[in-house]
């Protein structure tokens, strides 16, 4: 009879797995708008801002921790933010900096920016990594 074809139809979608492994487009880190959230917050906490080898720590930690809170605000469901910040004193050398991840390309990202003024250099990359 019907009504048990559908209590039984019911049931089995109830026992199927619906686990979830690849987020729906809308959902997926976006690395554009990251950077321009990385952009903004460096440039409002280092803008007027010194090196100095004994508060750069703490700076430092501020920075990632600001970008990480505001990345979490913009949080796409079951995503994981890791934020890695490297502040330096400028003195017109080079620095070259490169990272590696292993990682699933259809879910993961990252977005990473500089920033500089006469007197330090910062680095900041964030990655967003699908929890499956």
């Amino acid at each position: 009879s019907p009504p048990e074809h559908r209590r039984a139809m019911d049931k089995k979608r109830a026992d199927e797995n619906t686990y979830v492994i690849h987020p729906e487009y809308k959902n997926k880190f976006r690395p554009g708008p990251a950077r321009e959230i990385i952009q903004q917050v460096l440039q409002s906490k280092l803008e007027k801002t010194t090196y100095n080898m004994e508060t750069t720590q703490v700076l430092t930690k501020q920075v990632a921790d600001e970008i990480k809170d505001r990345l979490k605000d913009d949080m796409k469901p079951r995503y994981k933010i890791i934020v890695q910040v490297a502040i330096g004193e400028q003195r017109g050398q080079g620095v070259q900096m490169g990272s590696r991840c292993f990682w699933d390309s259809d879910t993961d990202s990252f977005a990473s920016e500089t920033y500089q003024n006469e007197s330090l250099f910062c680095v900041a990359t964030a990655y967003g990594v699908y929890l499956y």
